[in-house]
């Protein structure tokens, strides 16, 4: 079953450029991840938002520990202000099924 992860860090104001640069580089990296049916990043207000979609359980377990990920948390981690909020979700099917869930 797939796993749907929103993944949320606010950045110190001086730092939204480093940090958007390693997120792309990221993003570039963890997109040839297997498993990985979406990862999409989002800015606004000094905040960056993740939003996943992995295969299975599987697949972002391999993804915690992947070079891509790790190397962003070690790019950014000095930058952050406070700590990343991580949420692993699973879907609830609901109205229109194209509209109404993440798919790959």
């Amino acid at each position: 079953m797939p796993v749907v992860v929103v993944a949320s860090f606010t950045v110190k104001p001086e730092s939204v450029d480093a940090v958007r640069e390693a997120c792309k580089k990221a993003v570039a990296e963890v997109h040839n991840e297997p498993g990985c049916d979406l990862y999409a990043v989002h800015e606004g207000d000094k905040t960056f938002v993740f939003v996943e979609q992995w295969a299975d359980e599987d697949a972002l377990k391999t993804h915690s520990t992947a070079p891509g990920v790790t190397a962003l948390f070690g790019a950014i981690g000095e930058h952050l202000d406070g700590a990343p909020d991580i949420k692993m979700l699973t879907p609830v099917p609901a109205g229109d099924p194209a509209k109404g869930q993440v798919r790959p």
